[in-house]
C-alpha cells in the first residue's frame, strides 16, 4: 500500500497538538507540506516532520505530491480553502465548524461530490469510547424510551490553548464568526445527533459577557427537540473559569447514562431496578494533561481514503451539526424557536 501524502494548512495549536502528531504517528502517511502565514511556525513544523514549508495555501493545494490536506485555519477560511483544495483534486479534512453559513457548507459538499473526493469534518466526539458505548446501549434499547438529555462543553476559553493567546482569531468576529458555539457547541450538536438522531427545533439564549474586547458569543444555553420528541439542553461556554466540563447525561425510561461526568469512570449506567454499571474507558480528548492522546479523527480520515469508504463525519453530517448552531444563533436574535424541519 502506497503512503498517503498529506499537507497541513495552518500550524496553530490544533495542527501542532492533533493533526501533525497524529499524521506523524500513522505509518500510512507521509507529511509532505505544511503551511502558515507566520513563516517561523511553518518552518518549525516542517523541520519537525521532514516536510516542505509554505506561507501561501494556494501553492500547497496545487502541489502534485499532495493527496490530502488538513484545513486548520480560522473559521472564515474553512470553506474557501476546502473548496479550492477539493477543486484541485485533494481529499479534505476540515476543522469545525466547517463553515460560517449553510450556503458555504453546501458549496463544500457539492464540490466534494462533483470532484469525487473525501470531505470529512473533524468532529472528534463520535470517536470517544464512552460515547460509542452509550450509542450501543441506546440502540440496543437498554434504556427504553429516551426522555431527555443535558450536554455541556465548557472551559475557561481558548486564550490558554491558542498559539496567539488573548489576541487569537477566536475573539475576532470577522475571522471566527461564532465563538463558544462554534468552538464547543457544534461538537455537542454533532454528538447528540449521533446518539439520539436529528433535531427539529432549537431555542437559545446566547451571551457575550465573560470575555473582554470581543463580540463573539462566549456563553450559551440551547433547548433542543429531536424528531422523536426527546428534549434536552446543550450548553457551550468559555465562562467556566476554574475547570472544563465535557459531560453528557441521558435520561431514559429504564435508567440514565452519565458520560464523562465522573473523574474515574467514563460511563456510568444507572437503572431503576438498582443496577449500576461503571465503565473505565479511554479518557475523552482534552487540551489538558491526562486526556485521550489520540483523537482517532486523523486515523479514520486516512483509512477512509486508503480503503475508499465513507468517513463517519461526512460533509453532509458536518453541515447538519452546523445547522443546529446556526439555528441557535437565529433563535437568540429573533427570540423565537427555530424549526429545522425541511418541509416547513
Amino acid at each position: 500500500m502506497s503512503k498517503l501524502r498529506v499537507a497541513v494548512i495552518g500550524c496553530g495549536s490544533i495542527a501542532k497538538h492533533r493533526h501533525l502528531p497524529e499524521y506523524g504517528a500513522n505509518e500510512n502517511v507521509n507529511i509532505v507540506a505544511v503551511c502558515d502565514l507566520v513563516q517561523e511556525r511553518a518552518t518549525e513544523m516542517a523541520e519537525l516532520y521532514g516536510a516542505e514549508a509554505f506561507t501561501e495555501w494556494e501553492k500547497v493545494i496545487e502541489l502534485d505530491n499532495v493527496d490530502a490536506v488538513s484545513v486548520c485555519l480560522p473559521n472564515y477560511l474553512h470553506a474557501p480553502v476546502s473548496i479550492a483544495a477539493l477543486n484541485a483534486g485533494k481529499h479534505v479534512l476540515c476543522e469545525k465548524p466547517m463553515a460560517t453559513s449553510q450556503e458555504e457548507a453546501k458549496e463544500m459538499v457539492e464540490a466534494a461530490n462533483r470532484i469525487n473526493k473525501k470531505l470529512m469534518i473533524a468532529h472528534n466526539q463520535r470517536f470517544v469510547s464512552s460515547h460509542q458505548r452509550a450509542k450501543e446501549i441506546i440502540d440496543r434499547g437498554k434504556l427504553g424510551k429516551i426522555y431527555s438529555f443535558k450536554t455541556t462543553f465548557g472551559h475557561p476559553g481558548p486564550e490558554g490553548w491558542s498559539v496567539d493567546g488573548a489576541k487569537s482569531w477566536f475573539f475576532n468576529k470577522e475571522q471566527a464568526f461564532i465563538g463558544a458555539m462554534g468552538d464547543l457547541g457544534v461538537h455537542k450538536a454533532d454528538l447528540m445527533r449521533y446518539l439520539l438522531g436529528e433535531f427539529t427545533e432549537v431555542g437559545a439564549f446566547i451571551e457575550t459577557h465573560a470575555k473582554e474586547n470581543t463580540s463573539v458569543d462566549d456563553d450559551a444555553v440551547c433547548i433542543l427537540r429531536t424528531e422523536n420528541g426527546v428534549i434536552g439542553t446543550l450548553a457551550a461556554s468559555w465562562a467556566y473559569v476554574t475547570a472544563g466540563d465535557n459531560s453528557t447525561k441521558i435520561y431514559g425510561e429504564k435508567g440514565t447514562l452519565l458520560l464523562e461526568g465522573d473523574p474515574e469512570y467514563s460511563l456510568i449506567e444507572e437503572y431503576r431496578n438498582g443496577e449500576v454499571v461503571k465503565h473505565k474507558l479511554d479518557k475523552i480528548q482534552t487540551n489538558e494533561e491526562g486526556g485521550q492522546t489520540n483523537s482517532h479523527v486523523i486515523d479514520h480520515f486516512v483509512e477512509s481514503i486508503l480503503e475508499d469508504k465513507e468517513p463517519l463525519i461526512t460533509g453532509e453530517e458536518g453541515m447538519k451539526s452546523l445547522e443546529v448552531i446556526l439555528a441557535a444563533l437565529d433563535s437568540h436574535e429573533t427570540k423565537q424557536i427555530i424549526s429545522l424541519r425541511k418541509d416547513v
